[in-house]
């Protein structure tokens, strides 16, 4: 068990670095961006298109603002998730510069794979948090734990494709996968955990990113050294 909770343990014991630091600031600042301008963009268009006045426009325009505001705060975390994932690059290397100083630079994801893995971790983000709500509305208990398991299992298998593809094509990835596949599930679920509390599920892309970098690179290190004592027989 303490094997399988090491990365996520490394990952959280580095959250002061400078580098972790500053992804989560430019996370939140551009999601903060995002989150005004779709406010006032809803605002806008109620006003706009249903054009009404007097106390019926007033309410109207108090019911769109509500609404935008819970729309944009549901959207936040996605949104904070694929602006953070961008940054799989450069948390990575922070990861290996303190733990693997010895490993070879890798040569980092094309910039269209970056943005289609984000978009695949915000969507499995968002899909966790409506199965949540429905679960919890028709399937309380059994149902929260399922959509517990497969929320796991949709965050750790992407953040962990997408740091993957930093070193090797992805049907390597695939055969690493499955050799570590605990691991990965054991770091999701963490992660599932944490996108139901409030501030702590802004840092899922730092802290997610940080324990699959650890699963990776000890994966490799364990399968080079199998290897080695494969060529010494």
């Amino acid at each position: 068990m303490t094997v399988l909770l090491s990365p996520i343990a490394r990952a959280l014991g580095q959250l002061d670095d400078s580098v972790f630091l500053g992804v989560l600031l430019r996370s939140l600042l551009w999601s903060a961006a995002c989150f005004v301008a779709l406010h006032v963009a809803a605002i806008w268009a109620v006003h706009r298109l249903l054009d009404l006045h007097g106390w019926i426009g007033w309410v109207a325009d108090l019911l769109g603002g509500i609404g935008a505001s819970l729309v944009a705060l549901w959207l936040f975390l996605p949104v904070a998730a694929i602006i953070g994932t961008l940054y799989i690059d450069r948390i990575a290397h922070a990861v290996e510069r303190r733990y693997y100083p010895t490993l070879p630079a890798a040569r980092g994801a094309p910039i269209a794979s970056q943005i289609w893995d984000a978009i695949g971790i915000a969507a499995r983000i968002l899909l966790l948090n409506v199965l949540a709500l429905i679960a919890a509305l028709f399937l309380p208990g059994a149902g929260l734990v399922l959509v517990w398991l497969i929320g796991g299992y949709t965050i750790g298998r992407g953040l962990f494709d997408a740091v993957a593809m930093r070193r090797m094509p992805r049907p390597a990835a695939r055969m690493v996968y499955a050799r570590v596949r605990l691991a990965i599930l054991t770091q999701g679920c963490i992660l599932a955990l944490a996108g139901y509390v409030p501030i702590l599920n802004l840092l899922i892309p730092v802290i997610g990113t940080a324990a699959m970098v650890h699963v990776l690179d000890q994966a490799m290190m364990t399968m080079a050294g199998d290897r080695d004592a494969a060529r010494g027989l």
